[in-house]
């Protein structure tokens, strides 16, 4: 049967229409001018779905829903409903309901009540956007159904204790951007998801028992969390977010009450078990982020029950060292992220991160490392080395722990060495590593061997020299038959020769660079293939750069920063400088076959 549909929004309604078929089941009258809520409903008893979202609703008739017998879904989101509450009537049964929005609505605490009295079927409540500050043991009572709830954006300060014992069926709940300052007994067993970030909690502990947690889902990031929190024994936790806290230890106490509660929880749940491990073992855990914290270091064996791990971030801490070691491996880690803390040291011992691809290394004071340590990962494909002060090692035999070796590497892919103060780069740096994607940017100085890139002609799709002061290219780019970026932008290159083979060269940055010349054979070689040339900032001739200029002429190529794009040609005693694409325009300059003669 045909779902029959009411649109009726944005129509400056300030009553319900009363011309609706009785046959109804979806009705939209969101963003209208309706006060009161009457009697009119009960001609609509088909209706399904109904929106009321942005309305000016201060009153509901008590009892109005009572007969509506398949409304299953109703939107009361932002409106006036505080007034009505203050009035301390409920608005009785909503005995088919399963979604509830009552989101933006001012209320406060307890005015919930009088909406969720009788709702049996209610299985989705929001309640978002209000000025709740208090959750008492009354509130859900009357709707034991519940499997979502999302409180966030209140400013809850209290949770009664027992408020979601009712609640046999809640999976989610979502308290995010509230005031809670902490959350002690923790025993919502059959619960999948928590957020509670962006609020003030220093600290989180679940209840001590030896039962089963269903949680699957926690999110603490963005609160004052000073140690690593006391989660469920028996837990299937699979992501963890503790981003944006204070931690400064991964052990769930200070060292103090670390004691006391050790004895306390080897006294309940380790009688027959040696070796107990606290915090507790995360075996399920797959994504684990305790970025931006002040955490100073980190020891192997914190890992050592989480061997699902696939992703891990510990970026923008104080970490001075970090270690992977046998006895905690992480062989089903994917990502590791340890950018922007103050490493001097990293070791990945043998046989350990098999599966790990992206290893992320930025911004630290990475000087000195074991040569081959990024050799022993199997699996790597990314490597962001950027901001360190690494140099990379040659073809040596010996071994020299003065750089790290970047050749043979076969499942490399994306390495990015940006802002290394590289002094050189040698011959055969890169051999058997199957590089797409190269940044050397912002290296100043950098000497680059003209056999640097061997063994990269088959697969280096794009290149960054940008910012390295170069004032000659020793390596023929045309070489690289499947590079098809390159940036070379903000150096001192005075011309740009490629050699007779036909390139792959899509686009191209010379932007800030002395280039006068840009030679016909170079131009001759990438026409086929270029799509977008940068050629802003540079002393061009207009005299030498006549192919060039046919080029705009013709929009052959697109030049994005084309109004930056100059050339110079003498006038009398004075050089002028012009516009590129308006030198065809400009009457005292006639292009010839013989270049510009003046008029």
């Amino acid at each position: 049967m045909l779902k029959r549909v009411a649109n009726c929004t944005n129509l400056n309604l300030t009553s319900i229409p009363h011309w609706l078929p009785p046959d109804i089941h979806k009705v939209d009258l969101s963003h209208n001018f309706l006060q009161n809520l009457t009697d009119i409903l009960p001609f609509y008893p088909a209706i399904h779905q109904f929106s009321l979202h942005s309305n000016r609703i201060q009153f509901i008739q008590p009892g109005l829903f009572r007969t509506m017998s398949h409304l299953q879904v109703l939107d009361l989101s932002r409106n006036q409903l505080d007034l009505y509450a203050a009035l301390k009537i409920p608005i009785g049964p909503l005995t088919s309901v399963q979604e509830l929005d009552l989101s933006g609505n001012g209320l406060y605490t307890d005015m919930s009540d009088y909406f969720l009295g009788d709702a049996p079927a209610l299985t989705n409540l929001s309640l978002n956007g209000n000025s709740i500050t208090k959750i008492g043991k009354s509130t859900f009572i009357g709707s034991p159904a519940l499997r979502n709830i999302d409180l966030h954006n209140n400013v809850i300060l209290e949770i009664e204790e027992g408020t979601f014992d009712s609640l046999q069926h809640l999976v989610e709940l979502d308290l995010s951007m509230n005031s809670i300052s902490c959350i002690t007994n923790f025993n919502l067993y059959h619960l999948n998801s928590l957020n509670l970030s962006k609020n003030s909690m220093m600290s989180f502990q679940s209840v001590i028992t030896d039962q089963d947690f269903q949680l699957l889902y926690l999110d603490l990031r963005e609160n004052k969390i000073h140690y690593f929190p006391m989660l469920p024994s028996k837990n299937k936790l699979i992501y963890l977010d503790l981003s944006r806290n204070q931690l400064h230890s991964v052990n769930s106490t200070d060292a103090d009450e670390e004691l006391q509660c050790q004895k306390h929880r080897d006294e309940l749940m380790c009688e027959h078990r040696q070796n107990c491990k606290f915090p507790p073992e995360l075996c399920k855990l797959l994504y684990l982020d305790l970025s931006y914290n002040q955490l100073k270091s980190i020891p192997p064996d914190f890992f050592g029950s989480m061997v699902a791990l696939e992703l891990l971030n510990i970026s923008n801490n104080c970490l001075e060292s970090f270690m992977v070691d046998q006895g905690s491996p992480l062989n089903k880690l994917k990502t590791l992220d340890l950018s922007f803390n103050n490493l001097q040291n990293l070791s990945f011992g043998n046989c350990t991160l098999r599966k790990l691809e992206a290893l992320y290394l930025q911004g630290n004071s990475l000087s000195t490392l074991h040569p081959g340590i990024f050799q022993v990962l199997p699996s790597i494909k990314t490597l962001h080395l950027q901001q360190n002060q690494l140099s990379v090692c040659g073809l040596e035999k010996h071994l020299s722990w003065s750089c790290v070796y970047l050749s043979y590497i076969p499942t490399l892919q994306y390495l990015y060495l940006s802002e290394n103060v590289l002094l050189s780069l040698p011959a055969h740096a890169f051999q058997c590593s199957q590089l797409l994607i190269l940044d050397l940017s912002l290296n100043p100085g950098v000497e680059i061997n003209a056999h640097a890139f061997s063994g990269l002609e088959s697969s280096l799709t794009q290149l960054s020299l940008r910012g390295n002061q170069l004032q000659t290219l020793s390596t023929d780019l045309s070489l690289l038959r499947y590079l098809k970026v390159v940036d070379l932008s903000s150096n001192r290159l005075t011309s740009l020769l490629l050699g007779s083979r036909d390139t792959a060269i899509e686009s191209l940055n010379l932007q800030n660079n002395s280039v006068v010349t840009l030679e016909a054979h170079t131009l001759e070689t990438l026409e086929s293939t270029l799509r977008s040339l940068y050629m802003g900032s540079n002393p061009l001739s207009c005299c030498r750069n006549m192919h060039l200029i046919e080029l705009v002429q013709q929009n052959s190529v697109q030049i994005p920063d084309i109004a930056l794009v100059t050339c110079k040609y003498r006038k009398d005693t004075e050089y002028v400088e012009i516009n590129l694409r308006n030198v065809q325009k400009n009457k005292n300059i006639l292009i010839s076959e013989h270049g510009l003669v003046l008029l």
